[in-house]
């Protein structure tokens, strides 16, 4: 199986939510799923790498399905308001370029 492309994410998205999901819940509602699965991850990066311990209940999630579920929640929220992410992404690289080019090489507290 070959690798996918945003794109081709993004319209497998599309085609799941219209087949299994019946329809997109609103912006409001994948707003709010996604700063649930925010949390989620932020939830097993605190107890993994941070200093909170972990708890039996914790051992039912896993950081990379937890992100997987990050990144289809924001490209429901991406199909649903029209943005092509792989423009966005290039886009918004260029910006970083440009705007960081000399910025954290520079910066004293990166060395």
């Amino acid at each position: 199986m070959s690798e996918k492309t945003i794109k081709q994410y993004q319209e497998d998205v599309d085609n799941w939510i219209k087949d299994v999901g019946v329809r997109y819940y609103s912006e409001l509602t994948n707003l709010a799923e996604l700063v649930e699965e925010v949390g989620e991850v932020a939830r097993i990066m605190s107890r993994t790498y941070g200093d909170q311990s972990s708890k039996e209940s914790d051992k039912k999630y896993n950081l990379s399905d937890e992100l997987a579920d990050v990144f289809f929640v924001l490209v429901c929220i991406a199909n649903q308001t029209g943005i092509d992410l792989t423009e966005a992404i290039k886009k918004n690289m260029e910006k970083k370029t440009t705007r960081d080019k000399d910025r954290h090489k520079n910066n004293p507290k990166l060395r």
